[in-house]
């Protein structure tokens, strides 16, 4: 099986939806079945920008099932995790730069029953997550500098994506996932895919393009990584 043939899982990143028409962008991702809905929460601190809190998570778990994505931009996430109640079955990413104590947050994380994934910025080398990849869940590969949509990826975060993948192969880690954030659109999906990602953070380039309706951009989205 190719990468593109694999299957890969999406997380829409809900700073860039309408929230003015939140049901409606819902029940779209309910219907072709989008597998997580990516949460950035940003502190103004360790990015440049304010995004997105707890109200807003106990809020979509109102609303649906799809399970969150909760992406943690902040300064010493250890005591905020559980501001957040996160679920079995949903994931937390924290970065490795955010905190002196990488291990205790990932432990904090996996106490909650959800999926941890460690983080890094386009400039962190992969060294700084290497003993604790038998930790995590996953790893969420940045392609571009947090903190805003709309950036341009860092052609050397797929050289990244690449080295992790190997990484990660060579040493048998099965289900460990491989998480990218960044400027992935209908045309540099394939090329993100076949560099090792298999869980895609979807933004303004791909399925919140103001040129199509969201339903048409998500299928076509769901075409290029299948083709």
């Amino acid at each position: 099986m190719t990468r593109a043939m694999k299957r890969i899982k999406l997380s829409p990143s809900m700073m860039c939806a309408d929230i003015g028409t939140l049901k409606e962008t819902l029940s779209i991702f309910e219907k072709h079945g989008i597998d997580c809905l990516h949460i950035d929460v940003m502190d103004g601190v360790f990015v440049p920008n304010l995004m997105l809190g707890t109200d807003y998570c106990r809020r979509l778990r109102a609303l649906t099932d799809i399970p969150l994505d909760i992406h943690l931009m902040v300064v010493e996430p250890e005591p905020k995790i559980a501001w957040f109640d996160p679920k079995p079955g949903e994931y937390v990413s924290v970065h490795a730069e955010s905190t002196k104590h990488l291990h205790r947050a990932i432990q904090k994380i996996k106490a909650t029953g959800a999926k941890a994934l460690a983080a890094l910025n386009p400039a962190t080398p992969l060294s700084a997550i290497e003993y604790i990849m038998d930790d995590v869940d996953g790893a969420l590969l940045m392609l571009v500098n947090p903190g805003y949509a709309g950036q341009k990826l860092i052609p050397d975060t797929l050289r990244k994506t690449r080295e992790l993948r190997a990484l990660v192969d060579a040493k048998g880690l099965k289900g460990f996932e491989i998480q990218v954030d960044g400027n992935i659109g209908f045309g540099n999906a394939g090329e993100i895919v076949n560099a090792g990602a298999d869980f895609l953070v979807l933004g303004s380039s791909s399925i919140f393009t103001p040129e199509l309706p969201l339903e048409d951009a998500v299928v076509k989205f769901k075409a290029a990584i299948q083709s």
